[in-house]
């Protein structure tokens, strides 16, 4: 299992190899805030682990290994994110959790975030219940609706036969 900052690397490697072929130190550098040298260093560290293929002055591309790591952080990644968006999270606090929270998170929870934002995404673009969880998000109380009250009668009467 690579490490976060492994990772992290992987991750940004595959969004710029996307958009133009390769990465480049300093494209990496921009993206992670580190410096030229430590990135360098890293490079070479992952084409001597197999995730990347590293050409001194020039850039790099991921390998089969590397490709399909990357490929996982980022879906961990984007799914995290609108997770979290979902809740009602700002989208630049939801990026940096999600970035926080995606080396961390188990396999098995994953899944089931990942069919729970798969579901509401692909439902009504605002399902009730959502207006609901915003309202009390905001108020504190749960809004009163129709069918909550006719489950919770029936849950009362239920709870008084027995």
């Amino acid at each position: 299992m690579p490490s976060e900052s492994v990772e992290d690397y992987l991750e940004a490697i595959y969004w710029v190899v996307k958009k133009k072929g390769y990465a480049r130190t300093t494209d990496i550098k921009n993206i992670l805030g580190h410096t030229a040298a430590s990135v360098t260093e890293m490079f070479q560290r992952l084409g001597k682990e197999g995730y990347v293929n590293y050409e001194k002055y020039g850039g790099v591309t991921l390998t089969k290994k590397g490709m399909r790591i990357a490929k996982e952080v980022s879906i961990r990644h984007k799914t995290l994110t609108s997770f979290l968006e979902i809740l009602g999270i700002p989208g630049d606090i939801a990026e940096d959790d999600a970035c926080r929270i995606e080396h961390n998170v188990h396999k098995e929870t994953m899944e089931l975030l990942t069919k729970f934002v798969e579901f509401v995404q692909s439902g009504p673009e605002t399902p009730k219940w959502l207006d609901h969880f915003q309202e009390f998000r905001e108020t504190g109380e749960v809004p009163e609706c129709e069918e909550w009250i006719k489950r919770s009668k029936g849950t009362e009467r239920k709870g008084k036969k027995e």
